[in-house]
């Protein structure tokens, strides 16, 4: 949204930061300019509410019951919205009962994500791969935490000996 309405409004400028922080963490400017927005009536206004209703969900709800009252408020909120929270209400109503299931045993992807991005990482230091096996490979090897292994001679040479 704020991306769009930039180019119309040019007191936007500078203001993304602050959108995608977490309140407390926001700088004395940065307040000053939330403050703006949030009375400017843009609907970049409106779709920043809009995340920070659905960050309120996540952070107040602590059971099942508790989401299972608050989400489909909120997605009834977003769908008469702009059109990137119609999409973003259909899909939570889409995945809703996954979503509610995270409320009832506390699982979430982090730790799947947390290894998806060290394989990557291992991806741009290696710049490519001769077979995919190689790949899988050093993905075990970057991943696994492995302690048995030997030391790295060339980390770790061995001291020479003195005549």
């Amino acid at each position: 949204m704020r991306r769009a309405e930039v180019k119309q409004e040019v007191a936007l400028k500078g203001c993304r930061w602050g959108t995608l922080k977490d309140a407390t963490n926001w700088t004395h400017p940065q307040i000053a300019q939330m403050h703006w927005l949030q009375r400017s009536g843009l609907k970049t206004a409106r779709a920043w509410l809009l995340k920070q209703r659905l960050r309120e969900v996540f952070s107040q709800c602590t059971d099942r019951a508790a989401a299972q009252a608050l989400l489909p408020r909120w997605i009834s909120w977003a769908r008469c919205r702009p059109a990137p929270f119609k999409r973003l209400g259909a899909t939570v109503t889409k995945h809703l009962v996954g979503i509610l299931e995270h409320f009832r045993s506390g699982l979430n992807n982090d730790f799947a994500e947390a290894i998806n991005g060290r394989i990557q990482a291992a991806k741009v230091r290696a710049k490519g791969y001769g077979s995919d096996a190689h790949l899988i490979t050093i993905s075990y090897l970057v991943c696994a935490k492995l302690k048995h292994l030997p030391k790295n001679p060339w980390l770790h040479p061995a001291q020479q000996m003195s005549a």
